[in-house]
Formats: C-alpha cells, structure tokens, sequence
C-alpha cells in the first residue's frame, strides 16, 4: 500500500468504519468507499452523515500527510456492495451474491446464488448454491478463483412503505385523511 491509502485506512478504521475501497482517477478524483462494521449498534447502512463525518477527518489527515488530491468523495460501496476480503466473504455468508471466476467453470464464469461457507473448512473454502433452471446445484471455490464478488441488491419498497404508513393512518383522528404522516 501507498502512504495515501494507508493514510486513508487508518482515519476510516479509527473513526469505527470499514474501509471497502478506494479509487484513485487520473483527474485527481479520490473515491473512498466505507461501510459500517458488521453487528454496528448504529445501523445497517452508511448515511450522509457517515460520508461527512469521514470526508472531513480525511481532508485534515490527507492535507498534514502532503496526499495530492483534487476532489475527495466519500460513499457507501451501495446495495450492491463488493466482496473483496475474506472479512467480506464470512459477514455475508447466507446472502444472495452475483460471483464471477477468473477461468470458466464448465462452459461460464457468471453465477448468481447464495453464498455459504464449504462445510467442513474453517478458511478459504466456499460455497455457492445456485439453481441452474432445474435443479440446486453447488459450486464449491477458493477466493483465488473469484475475479469479483457482489451482494445481490434486495429492495423492498412495499416492505417499508407499509410499515411507515401503518402508524401515520392510526395515529390520524376519524375523519381526518393522511398522506405519508401529513394531514391533508
């Protein structure tokens, strides 16, 4: 690692987070990628306020470490979060993730199913169970094997919509009507 990414490791891991990734483009741009650390009593998600707090303790650090930069952006690694550690591959085991190979494995690199640890193996052995359109198949492979890793985004607009409106329609006086918690 470079003095900037070690800079940018430390402030992001000292602050409580998890560092995802890092980018690094020809124009200047610093992309820095944070997540919250797994059980995180705070959240499931990243939100502004994480961004903020982090891109301005990394201003201050990047400055006193003399890291040229242009333009400094601080984010979530989003729904469709990369696996890129072993740390990543055993947080999310039981999760739906989209897996490519560096060699294909029986004609294809693509597989889409959920991830498990191989059973029996304490470290590098996993598992992916996937369905190929007839049967549950399984596609046992090591992290050396895996040119990229992604979580499968899952989104549940009616899951949340319902909940957040259920409150606001009974906490409303008969009579009343109730649009997303404003009266009307």
């Amino acid at each position: 690692m470079t003095s900037w990414q070690d800079a940018v490791e430390r402030t992001v891991t000292g602050l409580g987070y998890e560092l995802v990734d890092t980018e690094r483009s020809a124009g200047g741009l610093l992309r820095v990628y944070i997540d919250r650390v797994a059980n995180d009593p705070n959240g499931e998600f990243v939100n502004v306020d994480d961004c903020e707090k982090v891109t301005r303790q990394l201003q201050h650090v990047l400055e006193v470490e003399n890291c040229a930069y242009a333009r400094l952006e601080v984010s979530s690694p989003g729904l469709d979060r990369p696996l890129k550690k072993p740390a990543d591959y055993a947080r999310f085991a039981g999760s739906a993730i989209e897996l490519t190979l560096k060699l294909a494995f029986q004609g294809r690199k693509k597989y889409s199913g959920v991830l498990q640890l191989q059973p029996g193996e304490v470290g590098d052995g996993w598992r992916l169970v996937f369905n190929d359109g007839k049967t549950d198949q399984a596609l046992d492979f090591s992290l050396d094997e895996v040119r990229e890793a992604r979580l499968v985004p899952v989104v549940d607009f009616k899951g949340r919509r319902a909940a957040a409106a259920k409150p606001a329609a009974d906490a409303a006086a008969p009579g009343q009507e109730v649009d997303g918690g404003r009266e009307r």
